[in-house]
């Protein structure tokens, strides 16, 4: 992708030119005064579940036909009283029990999503009340499915430069309300949900941490996926109604093609950054867009299929949500363990794309 482009490591930042990407300016920096370690994650899935079954009751398309293009089967969906800041609310506090934290110990609330309760105020100050945490910073943070890692990646720097402690980054998103159940390329990929993590300095004696992201945006792509009203641009009216602006709307084939190239671009630049080879990494989690996705990704590494984290079966994609979401199953069932190395890595609207590299 054409854009600017943001990789960190513990020495470097580089910014490869506007215009191809091709060539890199590298500047020395100071070494971090401290490192970042994930002390806890959490999640949360709303109870009511839509089958590929209720999606046939809905528009012309059947169990099989799903299956083979996205492998998804099934998608949470929230109930008609929770909103956006509720569900992130639960991953939030399940994060918090995991880290020993309490409210009151977090520095900053990060909230990535594009689906917050209101325009204003933000779902990370509706998050802040409701969680009974202190009057710290709170913000939204809209870069689509790569929100999560964007996020991630914002806590990594007030941590390693001393300013905080810990940093609450929460994914949610409830999409199911944005989505036209006419149009069977669409509504039958989004869920709802949300995941959370705490984002903490390490002592001397952890050697958990986050080693580098690396951050792209190409908005040349935008259009690819958008949701078009209920903005400025485009306010709502009855005309948007009468033309169905209010729902997400995405070209899936230009999608596929530059989220597998960018994932995978972003991914061998964690790679190459930390002189690591795909064999020295022990799970591979990708935003969980669709089944196929999530196979390309896979097959360019040569990664074995036991190495990477998949739920989008019973999940959807849940944009920003998916990679805590799998993040989190995959800590609480016992696959991911402390000092494993973990590879995130997404794409979503803007396009913009991202990974990032941390052991556990």
């Amino acid at each position: 992708m054409n854009g600017d482009h943001i990789m960190t490591d513990s020495s470097t930042v580089s910014r490869p030119a506007p215009s191809q990407g091709s060539s890199k300016e590298t500047a020395g920096t100071p070494s971090p005064l401290f490192r970042t370690r994930i002390s806890g994650t959490g999640s949360y899935l709303p109870e009511k579940l839509l089958t590929n079954a209720d999606i046939e009751k809905l528009v012309d398309t059947n169990d099989q036909w799903i299956r083979e293009r996205t492998g998804i089967e099934a998608r949470h969906i929230a109930a008609d009283d929770q909103a956006t800041s509720d569900l992130g609310l639960i991953a939030a506090q399940r994060a918090l029990e995991a880290s020993g934290l309490k409210p009151e110990d977090i520095d900053l609330i990060i909230f990535c999503t594009v689906s917050p309760d209101h325009v204003m105020p933000s779902a990370a100050c509706l998050l802040q009340k409701k969680l009974g945490a202190r009057h710290v910073m709170s913000f939204d943070l809209s870069a689509a499915c790569s929100g999560f890692i964007y996020g991630l990646s914002i806590a990594d720097q007030f941590i390693r430069t001393g300013v905080h402690k810990h940093v609450l980054v929460v994914g949610a998103e409830v999409l199911h309300r944005y989505v036209n159940y006419q149009d069977r390329e669409t509504c039958i990929l989004f869920g709802d949900g949300a995941g959370a993590v705490i984002a903490s300095r390490a002592t001397d004696n952890q050697d958990s941490r986050i080693l580098s992201f690396h951050l792209l945006a190409d908005g040349n792509l935008g259009d690819l996926l958008l949701l078009p009203a209920g903005g400025s641009a485009i306010p709502f009216s009855q005309n948007v109604l009468d033309q169905n602006l209010q729902y997400v709307q995405m070209k899936g084939r230009e999608i596929f093609k530059n989220a597998v190239r960018a994932m995978s671009e972003t991914s061998q630049e964690a790679l190459d950054t930390n002189h690591l080879s795909i064999d020295q990494i022990d799970w591979l989690i990708p935003h969980q867009a669709n089944l196929r996705i999530i196979d390309a990704v896979g097959r360019h590494f040569g990664i074995p299929a036991e190495k990477v984290v998949i739920n989008v079966q019973h999940t959807g994609n849940t944009s920003a949500a998916t990679i805590p979401i799998a993040l989190d199953e995959a800590v609480r069932d016992g696959r991911i363990k402390r000092e494993q190395m973990v590879l995130l890595t997404a794409f979503g609207a803007g396009l913009t794309s991202g990974s990032l590299l941390f052991k556990f």
